[in-house]
């Protein structure tokens, strides 16, 4: 007859249950980072358009009441702003135009929270390790039943999905948000907003991209992330100062002693495929120079954001070089933190 278990009995929590937990612990300690940061930068980026906005009609009304408006050394009448009369007069061209430049209206419009993803995931990193022993919080961590690689990776985990996440969907509120400052815009210069907003942009194309680009990033940043946790782990102390001048300092010395002409390579190989990726692939889009080896060139914004160019990176030995060499230096860092405890 099977043994059956004791009531009281106490299941250990699942691996994923654990890792979930984890995940919560870095949003919590870091929610001011990862959630209010860019949903802040978003904000002022609403702000700063609504301002422009309002100066521009306070120019454009003064224009109005003299009847003129100089520009460049010439005057041209003005007679009001009618949207809806410019639509009709618009030609196929003009509308691609305008469609055109919706979408890189929308796009800049929402890369506010991802230029503050960059220093956060940045900083995030270089503290995520060292921040624990300075203030000899990893002791306690360590008592608890949770292991230094489930640890290391949630952090990792964190860095390349978790902050992404939220950095998109802060995006995607500052975007709509452009989206209908834009449209009563349009309304109060008797402008229809689905033919001249809604219509030609595409904003559930560039939703639809931004929300795809995730795991493009996760992948192309895993070298930044991997040394910046390899420098909190390793360094006692001033671990920004490491992270930033031990790949400096070997570019320097690459170039100054010509290494890479034993490859019959020049040295900006090495800054660019070495230093800036270790530095720097945490900057969302900087992925694009690489695909454009595939002979992607795109025309327009739609073409560039298109599912078909953006997973071309996928295609590229530098992604995946980097996602090996993020790898290895993550694992540097898991063994790190096992013995690496002094504050």
């Amino acid at each position: 007859m099977a043994a059956t278990p004791r009531s009281g009995a106490i299941t250990p929590p699942h691996r994923t249950h654990t890792f979930k937990m984890l995940l919560k612990r870095e949003f919590w300690e870091h929610k001011g980072g990862f959630f209010w940061a860019p949903l802040v930068a978003g904000g002022i980026s609403l702000l700063l358009t609504v301002m422009a906005i309002i100066v521009g009609e306070v120019v454009a009304r003064r224009a109005m009441a003299d009847g003129k408006i100089d520009i460049d050394g010439g005057d041209f009448t003005v007679n009001g702003l009618d949207l809806g009369q410019l639509t009709s007069q618009m030609d196929p061209s003009r509308m691609h135009e305008l469609a055109n430049a919706m979408d890189l209206s929308m796009l800049l419009a929402s890369s506010w929270p991802f230029i503050v993803l960059a220093f956060v995931v940045f900083f995030y990193c270089l503290g995520a390790l060292y921040d624990e022993r300075k203030d000899r919080s990893v002791l306690f961590w360590k008592s608890l039943p949770l292991s230094d690689r489930d640890t290391v990776l949630s952090k990792a985990a964190s860095a390349t999905l978790l902050a992404p996440a939220l950095a998109v969907g802060a995006s995607l509120v500052t975007m709509f948000g452009f989206l209908l400052v834009i449209s009563l815009v349009a309304l109060v210069h008797n402008g229809n907003p689905i033919e001249l907003v809604w219509g030609p942009g595409s904003p559930l194309l560039v939703s639809a991209s931004l929300i795809a680009a995730i795991p493009v990033y996760a992948l192309w940043a895993m070298p930044t992330v991997g040394w910046l946790l390899l420098c909190s782990a390793w360094s006692r102390s001033k671990p920004f100062l490491w992270a930033l001048m031990i790949p400096l300092f070997a570019g320097i010395f690459v170039s100054w002693f010509d290494l890479m002409q034993a490859f019959n390579m020049e040295s900006t190989w090495f800054w660019k495929n070495v230093v800036a990726r270790v530095l720097f692939s945490v900057m969302p889009g900087t992925w694009v120079s690489a695909s454009n080896g595939l002979d992607v060139s795109p025309d327009t914004v739609r073409e560039l954001i298109s599912l078909k160019t953006m997973y071309a990176t996928l295609l590229t030995p530098e992604l995946w070089i980097g996602v090996l060499a993020g790898a290895v230096m993550i694992f540097a860092a898991i063994r790190l933190r096992r013995w690496r405890d002094d504050g």
